[in-house]
């Protein structure tokens, strides 16, 4: 449970931090996608550090549902949740397009390189993929993953 509770404190400080590099295009967002004019608080076409400093202190107040000064699990879960909430309706807008308000299996987005990554791994154009072509794939990607503390995984 330590171990949890310490990565979703990591999580929650990477975020509260990432907020000085939010200047990606967008309008109406808070954190990657927020606007350069969103930013730009005073409007005079420059963002200053007191602004990136204001804007980094809004969204830890907005996390800090209780205004104690900290953020705990429990808020870093609520934020999180409120987020995936949005977004997930935001994919039910996009792609419900029978208006159901369900997506169906032909309704779900196609991932645009996913025929083109599975030819790739497909070295000798067999039509699947082989234990020796997967694990050439993962030498190129960087090797064996670690997961856990630390020890090699094994596929078997």
């Amino acid at each position: 449970m330590k171990h949890v509770t310490f990565i979703a404190a990591l999580v929650a400080a990477a975020s509260v931090a990432a907020g000085g590099t939010a200047m990606a295009k967008g309008k109406g967002h808070h954190g990657p996608k927020m606007s350069f004019e969103e930013i730009d608080a005073d409007g005079n076409g420059e963002i200053t550090k007191a602004e990136i400093q204001a804007m980094k202190k809004a969204r830890f107040s907005k996390a800090d549902a209780d205004g104690d000064g900290k953020v705990t699990l429990e808020e870093m879960q609520a934020r999180a949740q409120e987020r995936a909430n949005k977004r997930a309706a935001r994919m039910l807008e996009r792609f419900d397009t029978d208006g159901d308000g369900a997506l169906s299996a032909e309704e779900l987005p196609q991932p645009r390189r996913a025929g083109r990554m599975f030819d790739r791994l497909d070295a000798d154009d067999s039509g699947g993929i082989s234990k020796e072509e997967f694990e050439e794939a993962r030498k190129r990607r960087g090797g064996e993953r670690r997961h856990g503390r630390g020890e090699e995984t094994e596929q078997n």
